[in-house]
Protein backbone atom coordinates (compact mmCIF):
# COMPACT_ATOMS: atom_id res chain seq x y z
CA UNK A 1 0.00 0.00 0.00
CA UNK A 2 0.93 3.41 -0.38
CA UNK A 3 2.88 5.87 2.22
CA UNK A 4 0.34 8.38 0.78
CA UNK A 5 -2.38 5.75 2.44
CA UNK A 6 -0.82 7.51 6.00
CA UNK A 7 -0.95 10.49 5.13
CA UNK A 8 -5.25 10.38 4.56
CA UNK A 9 -5.59 8.01 7.65
CA UNK A 10 -4.12 10.19 9.52
CA UNK A 11 -5.95 13.54 8.86
CA UNK A 12 -9.06 10.45 8.81
CA UNK A 13 -7.77 9.74 12.66
CA UNK A 14 -8.33 13.40 13.36
CA UNK A 15 -11.70 13.88 12.09
CA UNK A 16 -12.83 10.79 13.24
CA UNK A 17 -11.84 11.76 17.12
CA UNK A 18 -13.42 14.99 17.09
CA UNK A 19 -16.84 13.06 15.57
CA UNK A 20 -16.72 10.79 18.25
CA UNK A 21 -15.20 12.26 21.26
CA UNK A 22 -18.41 13.92 22.21
CA UNK A 23 -20.13 11.24 23.24
CA UNK A 24 -17.67 10.44 25.62
CA UNK A 25 -17.63 14.03 27.41
CA UNK A 26 -21.74 14.63 26.92
CA UNK A 27 -22.25 14.93 30.33
CA UNK A 28 -19.76 17.20 31.23
CA UNK A 29 -20.28 19.06 28.25
CA UNK A 30 -24.29 19.22 29.27
CA UNK A 31 -23.49 20.53 33.05
CA UNK A 32 -20.65 22.68 31.61
CA UNK A 33 -23.27 24.75 29.97
CA UNK A 34 -26.79 23.56 32.05
CA UNK A 35 -28.35 22.02 29.16
CA UNK A 36 -30.22 18.90 28.94
CA UNK A 37 -28.49 15.63 27.97
CA UNK A 38 -31.15 15.30 25.08
CA UNK A 39 -30.06 18.72 24.38
CA UNK A 40 -26.53 17.85 24.71
CA UNK A 41 -27.30 15.23 21.99
CA UNK A 42 -27.58 18.08 19.38
CA UNK A 43 -23.88 18.50 19.25
CA UNK A 44 -23.98 14.95 17.54
CA UNK A 45 -27.43 16.00 15.57
CA UNK A 46 -25.85 19.39 14.64
CA UNK A 47 -22.19 17.69 13.44
CA UNK A 48 -24.13 15.15 11.48
CA UNK A 49 -26.53 17.25 9.76
CA UNK A 50 -23.46 19.25 8.80
CA UNK A 51 -21.35 16.83 7.00
CA UNK A 52 -24.79 16.37 4.88
CA UNK A 53 -25.19 19.44 3.99
CA UNK A 54 -20.72 20.40 3.92
CA UNK A 55 -20.32 16.99 1.76
CA UNK A 56 -22.07 17.86 -1.57
CA UNK A 57 -21.22 21.34 -1.54
CA UNK A 58 -17.74 21.31 -0.62
CA UNK A 59 -16.74 18.65 -3.33
CA UNK A 60 -18.50 21.04 -5.76
CA UNK A 61 -15.94 23.41 -4.85
CA UNK A 62 -13.36 20.93 -5.41
CA UNK A 63 -14.00 19.98 -8.88
CA UNK A 64 -12.38 23.38 -9.63
CA UNK A 65 -9.34 22.39 -6.98
CA UNK A 66 -6.52 20.04 -7.12
CA UNK A 67 -7.33 17.09 -4.92
CA UNK A 68 -4.33 17.04 -3.09
CA UNK A 69 -5.33 21.31 -2.25
CA UNK A 70 -8.29 20.95 -1.54
CA UNK A 71 -8.13 17.83 1.16
CA UNK A 72 -5.20 20.34 2.88
CA UNK A 73 -8.20 22.99 3.37
CA UNK A 74 -10.47 20.53 4.23
CA UNK A 75 -8.02 20.11 7.31
CA UNK A 76 -7.48 23.40 7.94
CA UNK A 77 -11.34 24.05 8.22
CA UNK A 78 -11.26 21.69 10.51
CA UNK A 79 -8.76 22.99 12.73
CA UNK A 80 -10.51 25.96 12.69
CA UNK A 81 -13.90 24.28 13.96
CA UNK A 82 -12.59 23.04 16.61
CA UNK A 83 -10.53 25.54 18.02
CA UNK A 84 -14.37 27.69 17.89
CA UNK A 85 -15.59 24.92 20.02
CA UNK A 86 -12.60 24.88 22.69
CA UNK A 87 -12.93 28.19 23.35
CA UNK A 88 -16.65 28.63 22.84
CA UNK A 89 -18.47 30.67 25.86
CA UNK A 90 -22.28 29.37 25.27
CA UNK A 91 -23.46 26.36 23.93
CA UNK A 92 -24.50 27.79 20.73
CA UNK A 93 -21.32 28.71 19.68
CA UNK A 94 -19.59 25.07 20.38
CA UNK A 95 -22.33 23.85 18.17
CA UNK A 96 -21.38 26.44 15.26
CA UNK A 97 -18.04 25.04 15.91
CA UNK A 98 -18.87 21.67 15.61
CA UNK A 99 -21.20 22.89 12.00
CA UNK A 100 -17.83 24.64 10.79
CA UNK A 101 -15.64 21.50 11.80
CA UNK A 102 -18.31 19.07 10.07
CA UNK A 103 -18.35 21.01 6.66
CA UNK A 104 -14.68 19.52 5.84
CA UNK A 105 -16.03 15.53 7.15
CA UNK A 106 -18.01 14.38 4.19
CA UNK A 107 -15.50 16.47 0.98
CA UNK A 108 -12.53 14.96 3.18
CA UNK A 109 -13.05 11.05 3.31
CA UNK A 110 -14.94 11.10 0.00
CA UNK A 111 -12.21 12.56 -1.95
CA UNK A 112 -9.80 10.69 0.27
CA UNK A 113 -11.60 7.46 -0.44
CA UNK A 114 -11.33 7.85 -4.31
CA UNK A 115 -7.75 9.42 -3.98
CA UNK A 116 -7.11 5.76 -2.04
CA UNK A 117 -8.97 4.20 -4.82
CA UNK A 118 -6.59 5.03 -7.45
CA UNK A 119 -3.48 4.61 -5.63
CA UNK A 120 -3.76 0.97 -6.12
CA UNK A 121 -4.69 -1.72 -8.10
CA UNK A 122 -8.21 -2.14 -9.20
CA UNK A 123 -8.35 -5.44 -7.13
CA UNK A 124 -7.17 -3.67 -3.79
CA UNK A 125 -9.40 -0.81 -4.17
CA UNK A 126 -11.57 -1.96 -1.04
CA UNK A 127 -8.68 -2.23 0.86
CA UNK A 128 -6.95 0.72 0.13
CA UNK A 129 -10.45 2.37 1.41
CA UNK A 130 -10.06 0.74 4.61
CA UNK A 131 -6.59 1.55 5.09
CA UNK A 132 -7.86 5.56 4.80
CA UNK A 133 -10.61 4.69 6.93
CA UNK A 134 -8.48 2.50 9.39
CA UNK A 135 -7.74 6.25 10.87
CA UNK A 136 -11.25 6.57 12.05
CA UNK A 137 -11.39 3.36 13.40
CA UNK A 138 -8.15 4.40 14.93
CA UNK A 139 -9.33 7.20 16.37
CA UNK A 140 -11.56 5.26 18.69
CA UNK A 141 -9.18 2.61 20.06
CA UNK A 142 -6.66 5.85 20.87
CA UNK A 143 -7.80 9.03 20.45
CA UNK A 144 -11.38 9.07 21.61
CA UNK A 145 -10.95 7.45 25.14
CA UNK A 146 -8.04 9.81 25.56
CA UNK A 147 -9.85 12.48 24.61
CA UNK A 148 -12.71 11.37 26.80
CA UNK A 149 -10.19 10.71 30.10
CA UNK A 150 -8.78 14.35 29.23
CA UNK A 151 -12.05 15.79 29.42
CA UNK A 152 -13.15 13.93 32.56
CA UNK A 153 -9.70 15.46 33.99
CA UNK A 154 -8.78 18.05 32.83
CA UNK A 155 -12.14 19.30 31.07
CA UNK A 156 -13.47 19.48 27.28
CA UNK A 157 -12.28 22.21 25.99
CA UNK A 158 -8.70 20.68 26.75
CA UNK A 159 -9.72 18.17 24.43
CA UNK A 160 -11.41 20.23 21.35
CA UNK A 161 -8.13 22.35 21.29
CA UNK A 162 -6.49 18.62 21.63
CA UNK A 163 -8.29 17.37 18.12
CA UNK A 164 -7.09 20.85 16.69
CA UNK A 165 -3.69 20.37 16.97
CA UNK A 166 -4.26 16.94 15.96
CA UNK A 167 -5.52 18.55 12.50
CA UNK A 168 -3.15 20.54 12.01
CA UNK A 169 -0.43 17.14 12.18
CA UNK A 170 -2.67 15.69 9.62
CA UNK A 171 -2.55 18.84 6.92
CA UNK A 172 0.99 18.15 7.24
CA UNK A 173 0.69 14.88 6.67
CA UNK A 174 -1.08 15.59 3.46
CA UNK A 175 1.14 18.27 2.13
CA UNK A 176 4.44 15.80 2.62
CA UNK A 177 2.83 12.51 1.73
CA UNK A 178 0.02 12.71 -1.04
CA UNK A 179 1.13 13.36 -4.26
CA UNK A 180 0.08 16.14 -6.39
CA UNK A 181 -2.96 14.90 -8.25
CA UNK A 182 -4.88 17.34 -10.66
CA UNK A 183 -8.19 16.81 -10.79
CA UNK A 184 -9.59 14.58 -13.79
CA UNK A 185 -9.58 17.09 -16.97
CA UNK A 186 -13.00 17.22 -18.40
CA UNK A 187 -14.81 17.02 -15.01
CA UNK A 188 -17.99 19.16 -14.40
CA UNK A 189 -20.65 18.82 -11.92
CA UNK A 190 -23.65 18.22 -14.04
CA UNK A 191 -21.22 15.03 -14.99
CA UNK A 192 -21.36 14.32 -11.40
CA UNK A 193 -24.62 14.71 -10.63
CA UNK A 194 -25.52 12.21 -13.46
CA UNK A 195 -24.32 9.26 -10.95
CA UNK A 196 -27.78 9.93 -8.60
CA UNK A 197 -29.54 8.93 -11.64
CA UNK A 198 -28.70 5.04 -11.14
CA UNK A 199 -31.24 3.78 -8.77
CA UNK A 200 -28.38 1.72 -7.33
CA UNK A 201 -26.25 4.60 -6.52
CA UNK A 202 -29.44 5.65 -4.40
CA UNK A 203 -29.99 2.49 -2.82
CA UNK A 204 -26.62 2.26 -1.32
CA UNK A 205 -26.84 5.31 0.51
CA UNK A 206 -30.10 4.38 1.88
CA UNK A 207 -28.44 1.37 3.24
CA UNK A 208 -25.87 3.51 4.50
CA UNK A 209 -28.29 6.05 6.32
CA UNK A 210 -30.34 3.34 7.69
CA UNK A 211 -27.27 1.00 8.93
CA UNK A 212 -24.91 3.26 10.14
CA UNK A 213 -27.76 5.35 11.77
CA UNK A 214 -28.32 2.32 13.53
CA UNK A 215 -24.78 2.27 15.55
CA UNK A 216 -25.01 5.88 16.31
CA UNK A 217 -28.54 5.16 18.05
CA UNK A 218 -27.16 3.48 20.66
CA UNK A 219 -23.53 5.17 20.70
CA UNK A 220 -24.79 8.58 21.05
CA UNK A 221 -25.88 7.66 24.36
CA UNK A 222 -23.50 5.32 25.54
CA UNK A 223 -22.13 7.55 28.44
CA UNK A 224 -25.48 8.10 30.36
CA UNK A 225 -26.43 4.25 29.13
CA UNK A 226 -23.31 2.54 30.72
CA UNK A 227 -23.49 5.07 33.85
CA UNK A 228 -27.20 5.07 34.73
CA UNK A 229 -28.15 1.51 33.37
CA UNK A 230 -25.41 -0.97 33.88
CA UNK A 231 -23.68 0.98 36.77
CA UNK A 232 -20.35 2.00 35.35
CA UNK A 233 -18.69 4.47 36.98
CA UNK A 234 -17.75 7.83 34.93
CA UNK A 235 -14.23 7.32 34.47
CA UNK A 236 -15.23 2.72 32.91
CA UNK A 237 -16.75 4.91 29.84
CA UNK A 238 -12.82 5.24 28.45
CA UNK A 239 -11.99 2.09 28.81
CA UNK A 240 -15.58 0.89 27.30
CA UNK A 241 -15.47 3.23 24.13
CA UNK A 242 -11.51 1.79 23.51
CA UNK A 243 -13.51 -1.48 23.46
CA UNK A 244 -16.00 -0.07 20.61
CA UNK A 245 -13.38 0.94 18.47
CA UNK A 246 -11.44 -2.10 18.59
CA UNK A 247 -14.28 -3.39 17.48
CA UNK A 248 -14.81 -1.23 14.81
CA UNK A 249 -10.86 -1.62 13.92
CA UNK A 250 -11.69 -5.16 13.57
CA UNK A 251 -14.80 -5.19 11.72
CA UNK A 252 -13.52 -2.28 9.02
CA UNK A 253 -10.32 -4.22 8.05
CA UNK A 254 -12.77 -7.46 7.74
CA UNK A 255 -15.00 -5.18 5.41
CA UNK A 256 -12.00 -4.07 3.62
CA UNK A 257 -10.83 -7.81 3.13
CA UNK A 258 -14.15 -9.39 1.97
CA UNK A 259 -15.65 -7.03 -0.02
CA UNK A 260 -13.61 -7.27 -2.48
CA UNK A 261 -14.18 -10.88 -2.97
CA UNK A 262 -17.86 -10.98 -1.77
CA UNK A 263 -19.71 -7.80 -1.52
CA UNK A 264 -23.23 -7.98 -1.08
CA UNK A 265 -23.00 -10.98 0.87
CA UNK A 266 -20.87 -8.85 3.25
CA UNK A 267 -23.84 -6.65 3.81
CA UNK A 268 -25.87 -9.14 4.43
CA UNK A 269 -23.91 -10.83 7.25
CA UNK A 270 -23.06 -7.57 8.58
CA UNK A 271 -26.07 -5.83 8.67
CA UNK A 272 -28.33 -8.76 9.61
CA UNK A 273 -25.55 -9.55 12.56
CA UNK A 274 -26.25 -5.57 13.94
CA UNK A 275 -29.64 -5.76 13.58
CA UNK A 276 -29.48 -8.61 16.04
CA UNK A 277 -27.06 -7.33 18.64
CA UNK A 278 -28.33 -3.72 19.06
CA UNK A 279 -32.15 -5.03 19.85
CA UNK A 280 -29.96 -7.59 22.62
CA UNK A 281 -28.34 -4.63 23.96
CA UNK A 282 -31.79 -3.55 24.97
CA UNK A 283 -30.96 -6.80 27.65
CA UNK A 284 -27.29 -6.68 27.84
CA UNK A 285 -27.10 -3.10 28.54
CA UNK A 286 -28.33 -3.96 32.26
CA UNK A 287 -25.33 -5.91 33.00
CA UNK A 288 -21.79 -4.56 32.88
CA UNK A 289 -19.30 -7.68 31.18
CA UNK A 290 -22.52 -8.78 28.59
CA UNK A 291 -22.59 -4.66 27.93
CA UNK A 292 -19.23 -4.20 27.48
CA UNK A 293 -19.19 -7.47 25.01
CA UNK A 294 -22.13 -5.86 22.90
CA UNK A 295 -20.31 -2.62 22.57
CA UNK A 296 -17.34 -4.66 20.74
CA UNK A 297 -19.61 -6.02 18.33
CA UNK A 298 -21.52 -3.28 17.81
CA UNK A 299 -18.55 -1.66 16.19
CA UNK A 300 -17.79 -4.37 14.80
CA UNK A 301 -20.48 -5.00 12.86
CA UNK A 302 -21.29 -1.92 12.04
CA UNK A 303 -18.06 -0.59 10.41
CA UNK A 304 -17.96 -3.72 8.76
CA UNK A 305 -20.79 -2.14 6.20
CA UNK A 306 -18.26 0.87 5.87
CA UNK A 307 -15.47 -0.60 3.21
CA UNK A 308 -18.96 -2.80 1.12
CA UNK A 309 -21.31 0.61 0.75
CA UNK A 310 -18.29 3.11 -0.14
CA UNK A 311 -17.09 0.71 -2.30
CA UNK A 312 -20.25 -0.39 -3.89
CA UNK A 313 -20.76 3.88 -4.28
CA UNK A 314 -17.66 3.81 -6.01
CA UNK A 315 -18.49 0.96 -8.30
CA UNK A 316 -21.97 1.99 -9.34
CA UNK A 317 -21.30 5.57 -10.08
CA UNK A 318 -18.17 4.64 -12.14
CA UNK A 319 -16.79 7.52 -14.42
CA UNK A 320 -17.65 10.14 -11.84
CA UNK A 321 -17.70 8.96 -8.15
CA UNK A 322 -15.89 12.36 -6.47
CA UNK A 323 -19.41 13.24 -5.55
CA UNK A 324 -21.24 10.66 -4.75
CA UNK A 325 -18.37 8.91 -2.72
CA UNK A 326 -18.66 12.55 -0.72
CA UNK A 327 -22.45 12.39 -0.55
CA UNK A 328 -22.32 9.16 0.67
CA UNK A 329 -19.86 10.05 3.56
CA UNK A 330 -22.76 12.45 3.95
CA UNK A 331 -25.28 9.61 4.03
CA UNK A 332 -23.56 8.11 7.01
CA UNK A 333 -23.88 11.44 8.62
CA UNK A 334 -27.39 11.93 7.82
CA UNK A 335 -28.13 8.38 9.22
CA UNK A 336 -26.50 9.54 12.21
CA UNK A 337 -28.15 12.53 12.55
CA UNK A 338 -31.38 10.56 12.44
CA UNK A 339 -30.67 8.23 14.96
CA UNK A 340 -29.34 10.85 17.77
CA UNK A 341 -32.26 12.45 17.22
CA UNK A 342 -34.74 9.49 17.43
CA UNK A 343 -32.64 8.13 20.46
CA UNK A 344 -33.40 11.64 21.76
CA UNK A 345 -36.99 11.51 21.28
CA UNK A 346 -37.33 8.47 23.33
CA UNK A 347 -35.21 9.10 26.33
CA UNK A 348 -37.36 12.16 26.59
CA UNK A 349 -40.69 10.41 25.88
CA UNK A 350 -39.35 8.50 29.23
CA UNK A 351 -38.61 5.23 27.72
CA UNK A 352 -35.39 4.87 29.37
CA UNK A 353 -31.70 5.38 28.03
CA UNK A 354 -31.84 1.58 26.52
CA UNK A 355 -34.97 2.94 24.08
CA UNK A 356 -32.02 3.98 21.83
CA UNK A 357 -31.00 0.60 20.91
CA UNK A 358 -34.70 -0.51 19.75
CA UNK A 359 -34.77 2.20 17.34
CA UNK A 360 -30.71 1.53 15.99
CA UNK A 361 -31.82 -2.47 15.87
CA UNK A 362 -34.88 -1.37 13.69
CA UNK A 363 -32.76 1.02 11.65
CA UNK A 364 -30.09 -1.90 11.04
CA UNK A 365 -33.40 -3.90 9.54
CA UNK A 366 -34.68 -1.34 6.80
CA UNK A 367 -30.99 -1.59 5.67
CA UNK A 368 -31.11 -5.16 5.49
CA UNK A 369 -34.38 -4.93 3.53
CA UNK A 370 -33.19 -2.55 1.18
CA UNK A 371 -29.86 -4.60 0.58
CA UNK A 372 -31.86 -7.77 -0.55
CA UNK A 373 -33.82 -5.06 -2.35
CA UNK A 374 -30.80 -3.92 -4.37
CA UNK A 375 -29.58 -7.38 -5.19
CA UNK A 376 -32.95 -8.30 -6.50
CA UNK A 377 -33.22 -5.39 -8.95
CA UNK A 378 -29.94 -6.15 -9.86
CA UNK A 379 -30.38 -9.48 -10.87
CA UNK A 380 -33.48 -8.51 -13.13
CA UNK A 381 -31.47 -5.29 -14.82
CA UNK A 382 -27.67 -5.81 -14.27
CA UNK A 383 -26.76 -3.17 -16.92
CA UNK A 384 -28.51 -0.70 -14.30
CA UNK A 385 -24.79 -0.78 -12.12
CA UNK A 386 -22.82 -0.24 -14.70
CA UNK A 387 -23.70 2.19 -16.93
CA UNK A 388 -21.34 5.09 -16.70
CA UNK A 389 -22.11 7.70 -14.51
CA UNK A 390 -21.34 10.31 -17.65
CA UNK A 391 -23.45 8.20 -19.91
CA UNK A 392 -25.90 10.16 -22.11
CA UNK A 393 -29.26 10.04 -19.87
CA UNK A 394 -31.11 8.74 -21.85
CA UNK A 395 -29.47 5.41 -21.87
CA UNK A 396 -29.43 5.62 -18.10
CA UNK A 397 -32.60 5.87 -17.44
CA UNK A 398 -33.26 2.54 -20.23
CA UNK A 399 -30.60 1.04 -17.95
CA UNK A 400 -32.15 1.98 -14.57
CA UNK A 401 -35.74 0.85 -15.29
CA UNK A 402 -35.45 -1.86 -18.09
Amino acid sequence: MPLALLALAIGAFGIGTTEFVIMGVLPEVAGDFGVSIPTAGLLVTGYALGVVIGAPIMTALGTKVARKRMLMALMGLFVLGNLLSAVAPVFGLMLAGRLVASLAHGAFFGIGAVVAAELVAPEKKAGAIAMMFSGLTIANVVGVPLGTLIGQSAGWRVTFAGVAALGLVGLLGIARLVPDMPKPEGVRLRHEMAAFRNAQVLLAMAMTVLGFGGVFAAITYIAPMMTNVAGFADGSVTWLLVLFGLGMVGGNLVGGRFADRALMPMLYVSLGGLAVVLAVFTVTAHHKVLAAATIALIGALGFATVPPLQKRVLDQAHGAPTLASAVNIGAFNLGNALSAWLGGLVISAGLGYTAPNGVGAALAGGALVLAFLSAALERRAPAAGTVPAGAHPTDRRTAVHS
